[in-house]
């Protein structure tokens, strides 16, 4: 073990022992640097991995302190994919009954993939897009279609630029959301029968459009805090005609993991060396919860490899569907096969947001935001402990709006989510995020809406639901 880890067990201990209480400031940098002789960026790398396991959180010019019900330490879900060949992905009727769930508004939501409307500044957008569209010439409507609107691609370069990625505006095409934007990227990279390689667990729309394309999934297993596993990785890349590959290097949808930026380059490195092009979904790059934004693999490429994808949806406006991509090398390619298909996003939409960056306070929003995530996470954690069976398994990740939940393996989630219906509660069975249809005994549940009376209400329901061990088999 390191001494950055020895460290942060030291800490943990202290914790979990209730030595250091929840919402408690820890020693500073300087102050545990010096009281217990180790390189403050020892205790910075400490302080890191705390973050990653959801104990500590940072403070702006306040230090390091103690998260709310950090004492119950949940065990990791385990890492329990098992090998299987390339295979055609057939999710798609089991993930339409996960979102017909959702339409009854009575639920409780925790199957969504997407958090509340109430989190975001939507009379504020409502007002750039009178101010945007005032602002918009008529030859603009025209010039703005295929590539996107102007105003909007500088913002987004800019964003970019602050985050260490020089990124020429030519390259950026915006897209009906991130979702169009990994489309695009897909058919420009591969043919009907490819193999293309997909975290597993992995978002279960990454699996709907391998279906959709006919192309077939090589699953790579992703560890709950550390990400996708590279050494598998490197022997399929080695062993497999793999002609792509789509993940998340940050916040995963649904584990929440997040690659370090050593492994970051480590992954981009096992790119470059085997030439195989890599879509970056990226949606949730904003929704971090310590003080250090993430970097990107984007920021490693230097052969125009990697497709950078993301979107406005997770982060400010979810129904203006406003997303963009990065493209590469594949750029020109990306911008063709869009003018093709769908031609422009909604100008309109575009104009508000570009407004909404340059004036409405988007950082300042996004604080506020990623405050409000980590108390709901917090509060869905506390009713997990007081509901859910002590074998339960759960992942604390450091930002997003997810938790990856493990039962004991009697627990079958697919007979778990009838039930909750029944009971009006959604969640989402671990089988639709795999092509092989795996992990049967794991659920995803969403803490992305605002805590009420009926969440605390919808966590004692799967608690009892759980419960009934024979019907649940």
């Amino acid at each position: 073990m390191k001494r950055y880890e020895q460290f942060a067990d030291e800490i943990a201990a202290l914790i979990r022992e209730g030595v250091i209480s929840p919402g408690e400031r820890i020693p500073s940098v300087r102050q545990a640097s010096r009281h217990h002789g180790i390189s403050p960026s020892t205790v910075f790398q400490a302080y890191y991995l705390l973050e990653n396991q959801g104990l500590i959180t940072a403070r702006a010019r306040s230090g390091y302190f103690v998260r709310e019900h950090a004492q119950r330490l949940w065990d990791e879900p385990r890492v329990t994919l098992q090998y299987a060949d390339p295979a055609e992905v057939e999710v798609s009727e089991l993930a339409f009954s996960v979102l017909d769930s959702l339409q009854d508004t009575q639920t409780v939501p925790f199957g969504s993939a997407f958090p509340s409307p109430e989190l975001f500044p939507l009379s504020r957008l409502s007002t750039s897009m009178t101010r945007g569209l005032r602002a918009l010439s008529p030859q603009q409507l025209v010039a703005d279609m295929t590539a996107g609107h102007t105003d909007l691609r500088r913002q987004i370069g800019l964003r970019y630029m602050l985050g260490g990625i020089q990124r020429p505006i030519e390259e950026l095409v915006i897209t009906n959301g991130a979702m169009e934007a990994l489309n695009l990227a897909l058919q420009c990279v591969t043919q009907p029968g490819d193999l293309v390689a997909v975290e597993s667990p992995a978002f279960y729309a990454t699996l709907q459009v391998l279906e959709r394309l006919k192309l077939r999934a090589v699953e790579i297993p992703v560890h709950p805090r550390e990400g996708i596993d590279l050494e598998v990785l490197a022997e399929r890349l080695e062993s497999l005609p793999i002609k792509a590959c789509w993940f998340m290097s940050h916040l995963q949808n649904p584990l929440g993991a997040s690659l370090s930026k050593e492994r970051k380059r480590i992954l981009y490195q096992l790119l470059k060396q085997h030439q195989v092009p890599m879509l970056e979904d990226d949606v949730y790059a904003e929704l971090y919860f310590g003080s250090v934004p993430p970097v990107s693999v984007k920021a490693f490429d230097d052969e125009g490899l990697v497709i950078h994808c993301s979107s406005f949806s997770k982060c400010l406006a979810p129904g203006y569907r406003v997303g963009w991509v990065a493209g590469g090398r594949y750029a020109k390619a990306i911008s063709r096969l869009k003018l093709m298909t769908t031609i422009s996003p909604s100008i309109p939409a575009q104009a508000a947001i570009a407004d909404y960056l340059q004036h409405g306070g988007f950082d300042r929003h996004l604080r506020k935001l990623r405050h409000a995530l980590e108390a709901q996470q917090a509060s869905m954690l506390a009713a997990a402990d007081r509901y859910f069976p002590a074998q339960t398994r759960i992942t604390r990740p450091a930002g997003g709006y997810f938790l990856w939940v493990e039962f004991p393996e009697h627990i079958d989630s697919l007979r778990l989510f009838t039930m909750a219906l029944d009971h009006g509660v959604s969640i989402a069975p671990g089988p639709i995020f795999s092509a092989t249809q795996q992990f049967r005994h794991c659920i995803r549940l969403s803490y992305g809406h605002p805590w009420t009376a009926s969440s605390e209400r919808g966590m004692e329901t799967l608690g009892k639901l759980l419960q009934s061990k024979r019907r649940l088999e």
